[in-house]
């Protein structure tokens, strides 16, 4: 393990120099841990990156000893002459997330921010991290996906994540650390077994180098196995799923769809899920996808929700809507020359038009946006009679779950405009002392 063949220093190097640009920051997830802490020492020693060098600790508050972990690490990055910024985040894990996985969003959710073009963010992640993903991920019935592990490389946010240590085994790690005279960090909770990972860690992964010393490497190479076929057939999926997809609202064209084997269908719908951000589906949640919205009945309007969105069809089509905060409060547009903020973050935008509401009549009145309460009722431009707004959203195809949240906008009480999409004729005029109504 001499220093000329310390493979810490030689992935670190060789992962950098396969960059296709010269980065402007590198960030470095620093936790003062042995890792993170060889990582921090070893990239501090490369004197063409020093001083684009930014460490970065998480201060996510679960252990008494954070606040001291936090001015730890701020000593050690000063005595290397590197720049430290510390966040605190909230890691309180929600319904239905692990702490362990609370705990890393929180992390990337900082990273994000952090992270623009041409930047680097390093993780510390090693050869043993590697296999004790691969294993949980096995136990957890993963697909390829999954047994890919953590991969080296990757986009993040508008830059590049790097996991340069990936493929070190963790007793060099080690023993980087003790010839450098480094001082770190021990989290006590890196023995509490109640995680599964330290289960693996401390109590599986020993016993099962007695039998197969290497395993940590055989697996990493399994892992990079089902990376590259998960690559592939996801570069197939992507080519399928530009043949159904709309491209005006990312819906799925399910005839389209069902054109498609089965097995086909299932890996269009993961990646419709990964271009859409979505978290990615469990086998069951596919198999809900088809019978709860795909085949469901044409009697029912079929819809699934899950996490953070619904699963609806429409017309033929699959469709996926955030939910959250998708309500329309009622409100007085006060500053009626600037854009109005909806609850639902909407905006609706005033401009200057052809054709459209009478300039004196909006200067005048007194505007209050609303929604739809049934049974409203609007006369139409060069139309006859008044028409029903339910009759008047079904002959223009808007979808039930934005008729809802449509903004009807009253001047003076009376409805004057429905969203972007009709105006009262009462308040209309064809001259150039006219406004137009955007919503976007």
């Amino acid at each position: 393990m001499k220093n000329a063949k310390c493979p810490v220093k030689h992935n670190l190097v060789a992962t950098l120099a396969q960059l296709p640009y010269i980065p402007n920051c590198i960030y470095i997830g620093y936790s003062g841990g042995i890792d993170s802490h060889v990582l921090l020492n070893a990239c501090a020693l490369l004197p063409n990156i020093k001083s684009k060098i930014i460490a970065v600790y998480i201060h996510h508050g679960l252990q008494p000893q954070a606040d001291a972990w936090a001015v730890h690490c701020q000593k050690t990055t000063q005595n290397l002459g590197i720049t430290f910024l510390t966040y605190a985040v909230n890691a309180e894990h929600k319904v239905g997330e692990s702490p362990e996985e609370a705990a890393r969003n929180a992390r990337y959710a900082v990273f994000k921010q952090l992270v623009n073009e041409n930047d680097v963010l390093l993780l510390a992640q090693h050869q043993e991290d590697q296999l004790e993903t691969v294993l949980l991920q096995l136990f957890r019935g993963s697909g390829l996906r999954g047994l890919a592990g953590m991969p080296q490389e990757i986009t993040f946010s508008a830059g590049t994540m790097l996991r340069p240590l990936l493929c070190v085994n963790k007793k060099y790690i080690h023993h980087y650390a003790l010839t450098h005279g480094l001082q770190w960090i021990e989290d006590p909770s890196n023995h509490d077994t109640v995680y599964d990972r330290n289960f693996l860690r401390n109590e599986i992964i020993p016993l099962l180098k007695m039998r197969w010393p290497s395993l940590d490497k055989t697996v990493s190479r399994s892992a990079t196995h089902c990376a590259q076929a998960e690559a592939f057939i996801a570069s197939m999926a992507q080519v399928d799923l530009h043949h159904v997809l709309d491209k005006v609202d990312h819906s799925i064209e399910i005839a389209a769809l069902q054109t498609y084997t089965h097995t086909q269908q299932c890996f269009i719908l993961r990646e419709w899920f990964e271009l859409l951000n979505m978290k990615m589906p469990s086998q069951n949640t596919i198999k809900r996808i088809f019978n709860d919205v795909i085949d469901a009945k044409d009697t029912h309007s079929p819809q699934l929700k899950l996490n953070h969105i619904t699963l609806r069809r429409y017309r033929g089509k699959l469709i996926a809507l955030s939910y959250e905060n998708h309500t329309v409060e009622p409100c007085e547009w006060l500053n009626k020359t600037q854009q109005l903020v909806l609850s639902n973050k909407k905006v609706l935008t005033l401009m200057p038009a052809a054709s459209g509401i009478a300039k004196k009549r909006w200067d005048d009145a007194c505007v209050t946006i609303k929604t739809r309460q049934g049974g409203e009722k609007i006369r139409l431009p060069h139309r006859q009679g008044q028409h029903d707004l339910k009759k008047l959203f079904q002959d223009a195809t808007i979808p039930p779950w934005l008729r809802d949240v449509m903004p009807l906008i009253y001047l003076d009480g009376q409805l004057a405009a429905v969203g972007n999409l009709w105006i009262a004729a009462e308040f209309y005029t064809e001259t150039d002392l006219a406004y137009g109504i955007s919503l976007e």
